[in-house]
Order: structure tokens, then sequence, then C-alpha cells
């Protein structure tokens, strides 16, 4: 069991934004409040339709700390891991509201950022994580990824202003046991030090994270000393960087010699997640029919599948149960119900044009 925790969190603007004359778009917060450690760091997004990003970040990270040292207790012992990260969110929405109403900004996707964050109370461990940007472990046996940057196969990522935000944001509760440090980073950092291709860390993210032995004050100047010189100050491209550890005092760290530096490539195939959900479709389907059936309820109706170029409205919801029977039942009592208002109105109206015209040549 560890003594006690030190957390610090650092953040530095990159050349990029300081060769552009724009200001530093990351955030970082580390607090110790209630019982409650937290490290939280976020990443404004980038690009001219982000205007107030910067004042995203900055929210995001007192909000979501201020949350979790206030809350910790509730939050992880919900069971319902979706109403947790609607909650985070819904706060984090509330809080850009009114950044909105104060800086006149007309939409939110201005103030547009990742999340990053750990929080620990005893032994309970709370992390989360929407976008990119790299959590870390590192343990006595050597340093690994807990949650992986989030980005497609062209470099977009999730921010917390999406739509559906919640459904994009990584949860994990879990204990402390056997845990030395734990690092967040944005991913001006973690383009330097994370081969995602091989899924390795390097061994400088132990280093840092070791710094915090010395205290907080040590540790931020330090690791802050370090990116400044070695990872922003490498390139004059580089971007905004933040850096967050909490630290476990009086626990064992790994061994450097231990540390792998080079990994091989994982091997990989071309098949991506689109084609299994295409693939288990007609599995699907028959599974629904075989439940429908033992139910003692007629199969729904399947329709097909659109033909490419066709608009997805043309398609019905895959649906079963007695509520398909209504919905496709009522429409056709209701049309020949249609049918025959509607011969006999004809009817009506020829019999009062034939009295009209007898009653005009009367």
């Amino acid at each position: 069991m560890y003594k006690g925790i030190t957390v610090g969190a650092i953040t530095t603007i990159g050349n990029k934004h300081v060769n552009r004359g724009t200001p530093c778009e990351d955030a970082s917060y580390a607090v110790a409040r209630n019982g409650v450690s937290v490290v939280c760091i976020a990443d404004g997004a980038g690009g001219k339709q982000y205007t107030d990003a910067r004042f995203g970040s900055d929210c995001a990270v007192h909000v979501i700390t201020d949350t979790l040292c206030e809350h910790f207790d509730a939050l992880y012992s919900e069971n319902r891991e979706a109403a947790v990260r609607g909650y985070l969110m819904a706060k984090l929405r509330v809080a850009f509201a009114d950044i909105m109403e104060e800086r006149t900004i007309d939409v939110i996707d201005r103030l547009s950022c990742t999340l990053l964050f750990v929080a620990v109370k005893d032994r309970r461990m709370m992390i989360g994580h929407i976008g990119d940007g790299l959590i870390v472990r590192v343990s006595p046996s050597g340093v690994s990824p807990i949650s992986m940057p989030q980005n497609d196969k062209d470099g977009k990522t999730y921010f917390v202003t999406a739509a559906h935000a919640d459904n994009y944001m990584r949860l994990l509760k879990t204990t402390v046991d056997d845990v030395h440090a734990i690092a967040l980073m944005t991913d001006g950092v973690q383009d330097s030090v994370y081969n995602e291709d091989a899924g390795l860390v390097k061994p400088v993210v132990a280093k840092m994270a070791e710094t915090f032995a010395d205290g907080r004050e040590e540790g931020e100047k330090s690791v802050l000393e370090t990116v400044q010189k070695y990872i922003v100050g490498s390139s004059n491209a580089s971007d905004d960087a933040s850096f967050g550890v909490m630290f476990f005092e009086g626990t064992k760290a790994p061994d450097p010699a231990t540390l792998e530096s080079e990994a091989a490539k994982f091997a990989s195939s071309s098949e991506t997640f689109k084609d299994l959900s295409q693939a288990i479709k007609p599995e699907i389907i028959k599974a629904h029919e075989i439940i429908s059936k033992c139910a003692g309820e007629e199969p729904a109706v399947t329709q097909p599948e659109p033909e490419p170029g066709k608009a997805p409205e043309a398609v019905a919801a895959d649906k079963t149960g007695p509520e398909v029977q209504e919905q496709t039942k009522e429409p056709s009592k209701i049309s020949k119900i249609s049918i025959v208002m509607l011969a006999i109105g004809i009817v009506l109206c020829i019999i009062g044009a034939i009295e009209l015209v007898l009653s005009l040549k009367g």
C-alpha cells in the first residue's frame, strides 16, 4: 500500500503556436481535496472554427477535477457506466453554456477539447479519456498504456463537445494495487514517447514520473524542462504539450534496465470493425426470427439493405415483436377505409350532380 500521493501537471505552449502568434490551447490541473487526488489535462482543438478552444480546455480541467473531488464516492459506486459518463459530459455542457453566454459564442464547438483524467480515493481509482492523448501506467514490472489515442485513419479525433460525447468517453474503475505512478499526456507529448504501431511507451515516461519522488515542485520543474527542451524544442512545428503525474509514494519503481525501448510492429490484417458489423447482420436477423418464434410471435418482416446511392430513408428500421405487427397492419387498415370513403364520396357527388341537372331542366 502506498504511503501518500503526489500529484502535479505542467502545460507549455508549442512552437507552432509561438510562430503563429496564437495562444496555448492546452490546459492542466492537479489537486488533492476531500481525500481525493485528481490529475486532469485537456487539449483544445486546433483549426479556425475552434476560436475559443483554450477556454474550453481550461474550463474542462477545472470542472471535471472539482466534480471528482466533490462526488467521487457517488460516481465510483454507480454501476451504470453510461450514467456516469453522461453526468460528467452534462457538467461540462452546463459550464460551457455559461462561457458561451459570457463571451457571446454562437456555437459550442468553438470550445472543443479532448479530456484525460485520473482520480484516486483510498485504493479506488477512476480513469477517463475522450480524444487523442495517452494515459500510462507505471508499475514495478514496466510501463504500459492504459488508454490509447482515439484517432481514425485520417487523424481525426473526438471532443467533449460532440453531440454524443459520452458514447465516445472511456471510463475505467479499478484499484491502485501494483501501481507506482499514472502519467497523462496530450498529443504534443504522446507523439514523441509512444509508438502506437508497437504499443510501446518509451522508458523516458517512467523517468519523468519518477522525478515526483522529490515532491511536486521538483517534479513539475524537471518535467517542464524535459518537455520544453527535448519535445517542444525539437521542432519549429511542435504542438502545445501537457504532462500530468499521479505518483504513489512508497511503492516500487520499475528497474530502468528492464524497460523496453524498442518493439516489433503489431501484426495486423485489413479487416475493420465495419466489416464485422456487416458480417453479423444476417445472424442477428436469424436470431430475432428464432426469438420471436419461440415467444409465439410472428417474425418481423425484414427490409432489404439499401442499394448504393439510394437514400437511407427508403429502408425501415429493423424491429421485431408486437410493435412491428401493429405498425405494419395499421397502414393497411387505414388504406382500406380511405378507399371505401373515397368511393362513397364519388357516388354522392354523382348523385348530387344528377339532381342539380334535373332541377335546372325543371
